[in-house]
């Protein structure tokens, strides 16, 4: 049985030529999951390097994980294989997001196990796409983030210019400190392979905790 058959969760969604996917990630308190699953996002993130502000496993359950009608990723940083397919299993996931030095090799074992996966890359000065290429074939998407001090993400967007050149077959979602001030620039950015947005910490009153009316109003203006 491959992970995904085990695996009671909705599908990850596809790209839509009609409007961009929103992946919501770090949330942790289960009232405060209930009300950001409500909303028309598509994807859930949920955070599961211990070291995180965000550890999500301190606060929820697998249960309720399990039921939530939405796409949910597991966030993992450098952990092995075998450690991610087990949680995915037990909480229920519907795909994993990798956030640290992991592998090509790494991201073909989850994918040829069931699980569809997020591979973030940190974007500095330069993107590497020749880098990117041995990952694509193993990757339901990329998630470009701006590079810095903390692997989960550092809150601070980069330049975006940079993935005018993007030429890779596997889609991306776009992250790097995105916040409510974004929402009209981001409704007419245009890029190569850009599927949606990833949003995280300026949605946030605490660690793991997300204004829900700020993030309504960002999808409202978002998608116009």
């Amino acid at each position: 049985m491959t992970m995904t058959s085990a695996i009671s969760a909705p599908a990850l969604p596809s790209p839509r030529p009609d409007r961009p996917l929103l992946k919501v990630c770090g949330l942790k308190y289960p009232a405060n999951v209930a009300a950001v699953a409500a909303l028309p996002v598509d994807i859930l993130g949920f955070i599961f390097a211990p070291k995180s502000p965000r550890y999500a496993p301190l606060a929820l359950d697998a249960a309720q994980l399990r039921m939530l009608p939405v796409a949910k990723v597991g966030v993992f940083v450098d952990e092995t294989p075998a450690v991610i397919r087990r949680t995915a299993l037990h909480f229920g996931l519907t795909a994993v997001q990798l956030h640290g030095q992991e592998s090509a090799a790494d991201c073909a074992a989850l994918a040829e196990a069931g699980l569809p996966v997020l591979k973030a890359i940190a974007v500095g000065e330069q993107l590497d796409l020749a880098r990117l290429a041995a990952y694509a074939p193993f990757c339901s998407y990329f998630i470009f983030d701006t590079a810095g001090p903390a692997a989960g993400g550092n809150g601070t967007a980069f330049n975006w210019e940079l993935l005018r050149a993007y030429d890779l077959p596997t889609p991306y979602l776009l992250a790097g400190g995105l916040g409510p001030d974004h929402a009209a620039v981001l409704r007419e950015l245009r890029l190569p392979g850009l599927a949606g947005f990833d949003v995280n910490s300026r949605f946030e009153q605490g660690p793991g905790l997300k204004d829900v009316a700020r993030l309504r109003h960002f999808i409202d203006e978002l998608r116009g």
